[in-house]
């Protein structure tokens, strides 16, 4: 990818990750730090030139295409010189897909408070990558499974799988209380809202929520607690979260859906992050249709919790 000088007249060349991408959308990856609306004001007075031509914001990109670039000023950034490469376990690569099993307490992207997360660290230990692409997002006290496209075709057809509800994700959480026996499908909208200090939450909602399905087996129980499996059927925000608390069993250690007091006894106990973890992901390859199951371990430090439990007589 050619380095574009904020002082300077660039002519770009698109490769295959821009084929069939939209003009503003490879634009806004292409200029990091450069604002959106900036973006599209240089669009639309024509200072972005495609094939020597004027073009609009959805006109779709072909490999070989020229950009023509104007001075532009990008944003300083400082911080970027700071971020610590970072490589992470690495449960399955090739080259069009990476799966990392992502540590708990690391947010998988900068913003909201966080000046850095995963892709960014990724990108400064692999300067030679040409695309690094978030595929998904796990929530940062959310450990395991974490997909990362190094090609387009292969985020453009991953997000196509996602849109379908193809890839089967599994996740462990151990809940406070006892998890009902004959509760296995749990079916209860989710709506997406801000708190009045701008905290993103998640709520039951029958008249706003979009429909959500996890499927619950439980695995352990314990004294006052058990240990289940959830099987993603769709894939909404802190999915698993609320439908958990919504089913009077909150995931012990969730500081924001979970039981405050229960936590505080917790911690006491050894369990000093979110009880929940990405474990399994099975899906086909985006490329190749090759069968993909791949496979994180409890972290150890959940492991460790288990074994201080005392099984459910």
């Amino acid at each position: 990818m050619t380095d574009i000088r904020k002082d300077s007249v660039t002519l770009h060349r698109v490769d295959e990750n821009g084929a069939e991408q939209r003009l503003d959308n490879y634009l806004v990856r292409l200029l990091r730090g450069v604002p959106k609306s900036h973006i599209y004001r240089i669009i639309r007075s024509g200072e972005i030139r495609v094939n020597k031509g004027r073009a609009k914001a959805e006109t779709k990109l072909a490999i070989g295409d020229e950009l023509r670039i104007p001075p532009i000023r990008i944003a300083e950034r400082p911080s970027q010189e700071s971020v610590p490469g970072c490589e992470f376990p690495i449960v399955y690569e090739d080259d069009a897909l990476l799966v990392i099993n992502k540590p708990a307490g690391v947010a998988v992207h900068g913003g909201s408070g966080v000046s850095f997360g995963v892709i960014e660290q990724l990108r400064r230990a692999r300067p030679e990558a040409r695309y690094l692409e978030l595929v998904h997002r796990l929530d940062r006290e959310t450990s395991g499974l974490l997909m990362i496209a190094k090609k387009r075709s292969a985020l453009v057809k991953l997000h196509e799988m996602i849109r379908n509800d193809v890839p089967q994700k599994r996740y462990f959480a151990l809940g406070l209380g006892s998890w009902p026996t004959n509760l296995k499908h749990v079916k209860l909208p989710l709506h997406r809202f801000h708190t009045p200090t701008g905290e993103r939450m998640v709520r039951v909602d029958a008249d706003q929520g979009i429909y959500a399905h996890t499927i619950f087996t439980v695995q352990q129980r314990f004294q006052g607690l058990t240990l289940v499996e959830a099987l993603l059927r769709t894939g909404r925000t802190h999915q698993i979260r609320v439908h958990m608390q919504a089913s009077g069993c909150p995931i012990a250690g969730d500081e924001k859906y979970g039981d405050f007091a229960a936590n505080r006894e917790l911690q006491k106990r050894g369990l000093k992050r979110m009880f929940l973890h990405a474990a399994n992901l099975v899906l086909p390859h985006p490329l190749t249709g090759e069968p993909l199951n791949l496979v994180a371990p409890l972290p150890a430090e959940l492991t460790r919790f288990l074994d201080t439990l005392t099984h459910e007589a």
